[in-house]
């Protein structure tokens, strides 16, 4: 990557395997927190069709349009005339192990792995304590890679910065 890419908007595609929270919180963060620097999108190997209500409580506050949040299969993202990603971040452990297609453009991929705030049980105020936990670490490890000179960086040490990002205890 290049100066000239100093203006570019990055995409990055958050991968889980439900996109039904991680991801989806991860897409939202990164577009409201980025300024225009990143584009987020997120989807899923076996997408559940919905997003999680307590996962939409944590992104409300950030003025992401709530209507664009969607559970979606990753297909969609490996399909021609889709955007090219310039970052692929899985977020659970089950996406990371699976065969991901082969996404346009060989975009820089990494793992942040994160608790699954969607398994949670107890009582609604209980399942709030761990999708809230969990949305503030991915808001630090977004305000990470947010704050990385990617511009100035060569593909592998890029590659290296992301891997760095996503084994930070949060």
């Amino acid at each position: 990557m290049s100066n000239t890419d100093a203006a570019k908007t990055y995409n990055v595609l958050f991968l889980c395997t439900g996109n039904s929270a991680r991801s989806i919180m991860a897409e939202a963060f990164l577009t409201s927190i980025s300024k225009g620097r990143f584009r987020g999108f997120s989807a899923g190997s076996h997408p559940g069709g919905t997003v999680n209500p307590f996962a939409i409580e944590q992104i409300a506050d950030t003025g992401y349009p709530i209507t664009n949040l969607r559970s979606k299969s990753w297909d969609e993202f490996a399909a021609a005339g889709a955007p090219q990603m310039d970052f692929i971040i899985t977020v659970c452990d089950n996406a990371a192990g699976e065969v991901c297609p082969i996404w346009p453009g060989h975009p820089v991929s990494a793992h942040w792995g994160f608790e699954d705030p969607a398994a949670a049980v107890g009582t609604d105020e209980e399942k709030r304590a761990v999708f809230s936990k969990v949305a503030k670490q991915i808001v630090s490890r977004i305000n990470l890679l947010n704050n990385l000179p990617i511009h100035q960086l060569e593909k592998t040490a890029i590659k290296h910065e992301m891997d760095a990002i996503g084994s930070k205890q949060s």
